[in-house]
């Protein structure tokens, strides 16, 4: 019962001399409720003055016992305090109350707030996590993570999103943010993710993975893996996680593609150097000046943040990685080829030659065609163009489709094959030029591939100039004029030395 219904029922039968069976309806009291609440001034409350003695204590230990079980079943299937009295009585021989029980349990399960030793944060020293935030990309709303690297003597961060959270993204978000801070920190901290801990060994001992292990190779620094359900040990970057999602993700983030928001993001850690904290003898930026010279420097080289795998092209000339499938040019099928993956694009080599570039997919068993690989294949069945999957949903400006409509009345069947030689020259060319000579075909009346590859082929040419730049010496050069006697004797004398062979 609150203070204010005790001092308001006081006021009505002592003050305002209401009768107590009324005000006993008015507050819903029985009758020995309402003489306390006259007799007392104040709500005197339950109080134990000794817990000594009480017959539970007896089974405190059984009772802990059973609620520390708990922890490994569901928890629907755990105890309640109901459940432990009945066992209590039924396998313990306890003879005593219900609430005494009920107050036990309680007392148990009352969780204490753990006390933690403040750490010092060295310079040079950084603190790696990742949180989740929705974000709308393109029109598709989903919880996405993001990437954050905490420096905690300098509080200065960095913060990105990525599609999904993998090694990838994992290797991708150190990279940055190592090139945003202009350095690589000599320690960081890590929660014990499976991206970077195959195994747990025992106390401070890691079995690392081998994508850690060569991220770790390449920028030399120190790990450092808290201890399970030690968030303290980088309470920092999970505070950094918490602020960057209310302060940059709020509300929903709406943008075309990621590497804008990323952009955003970037500028926004940036901005925040400028920022002075409590406690702190100068700005971000300031400090992180000081930490830099203990860190390590940039290795020339960059990390290739990418998944590599060899394997081989399908007779569909499609290339699986990471359960979807990637076109690539139909003389690689039945070839062994290399697959990069990265956080934003799909490489596929054969050797040193790059044969396709994909944007990745993130949704599962898709198909990523790209029409120009096939065209080689369809220039020699031309009869299955519009019945390719490749080109399904292939938009081209409404120009081809009235040359190949000229084409096919032109010269039939072979006017497909034809188009399809057109077509090709997007190969080598950018759509818009190849459009533009496509127009200039139409316009002239002549619409045909030998003129269309001569009216890019012309296009391409520039004309030579001799410049003089550079060359003064020459304007005074004098040129004598050579007699063309000359070489009627030089032709005379090669005859004569044939005639005397």
């Amino acid at each position: 019962m609150d203070m204010e219904q005790w001092a308001r029922v006081r006021r009505k039968v002592l003050i305002e001399e209401r009768s107590k069976r009324s005000v006993m309806k008015e507050e819903g009291l029985h009758w020995e409720t309402l003489q306390k609440m006259l007799s007392h001034s104040r709500p005197p409350g339950y109080r134990r003055v000794n817990k000594c003695g009480r017959k539970i204590d007896a089974y405190a230990e059984w009772v802990q016992a059973t609620l520390d079980s708990d922890r490994e079943v569901p928890r629907k299937q755990r105890h309640t305090a109901k459940r432990i009295f009945e066992r209590l009585k039924a396998e313990r021989g306890y003879e005593g109350g219900y609430t005494a029980v009920k107050e036990l349990v309680a007392e148990l399960k009352t969780v204490k707030g753990e006390v933690f030793v403040p750490l010092i944060h060295r310079p040079g020293e950084a603190q790696v996590d990742f949180g989740h935030a929705l974000v709308n990309v393109g029109g598709v709303l989903k919880k996405r993570p993001f990437f954050v690297m905490s420096l905690p003597y300098s509080d200065g961060f960095f913060v990105q999103v990525f599609e999904r959270e993998n090694t990838e993204s994992f290797w991708e978000g150190h990279v940055r943010a190592f090139k945003f801070f202009g350095a690589v920190p000599g320690r960081i901290s890590y929660d014990n993710s499976r991206i970077a801990v195959a195994r747990m060994l025992g106390g401070r001992e890691r079995k690392l993975t081998d994508g850690f292990l060569q991220l770790q190779s390449h920028y030399l620094f120190k790990e450092h893996f808290c201890r399970p359900a030690r968030g303290n040990e980088k309470g920092v970057v999970e505070g950094i996680v918490r602020y960057s999602r209310a302060n940059f993700l709020v509300p929903v983030p709406q943008v075309r593609a990621l590497e804008e928001l990323n952009a955003g993001l970037e500028e926004s850690c940036r901005e925040d150097l400028k920022r002075r904290l409590r406690g702190k003898h100068g700005s971000k930026a300031e400090l992180l000046a000081e930490e830099l010279p203990v860190m390590r420097q940039l290795p020339l080289a960059e990390f290739e943040a990418c998944r590599v795998l060899a394997t081989r092209a399908s007779n569909l000339s499609l290339v699986r990685f990471d359960s979807n499938d990637y076109s690539v040019p139909v003389r690689c099928a039945h070839r062994e080829v290399v697959v990069k993956g990265d956080c934003e694009r799909v490489r596929i080599y054969r050797g040193d030659e790059e044969v396709a570039d994909h944007r990745r997919i993130w949704d599962k068993q898709q198909v990523c065609f790209e029409p120009l690989h096939y065209l080689a294949l369809l220039e020699r069945k031309a009869g299955a163009l519009d019945f390719a999957r490749p080109l399904e949903n292939w938009e081209l400006p409404e120009r081809f489709a009235v040359l190949r409509r000229r084409l096919e009345a032109e010269v039939g069947a072979e006017g497909t094959r034809e188009y399809i030689q057109v077509l090709r020259l997007l190969e080598k060319r950018s759509l818009k030029r190849v459009e533009q000579a496509v127009g200039r075909a139409l316009e002239m009346g002549c619409a045909r591939y030998e003129l269309i590859s001569q009216y890019l082929y012309g296009e391409d040419q520039e004309a030579a100039v001799f410049q003089l730049d550079g060359r003064e010496h020459l304007k005074v050069v004098n040129v004598a004029c050579t007699d063309p006697g000359d070489y009627a004797a030089l032709l005379g004398e090669e005859d004569g030395r044939e005639e005397v062979a």
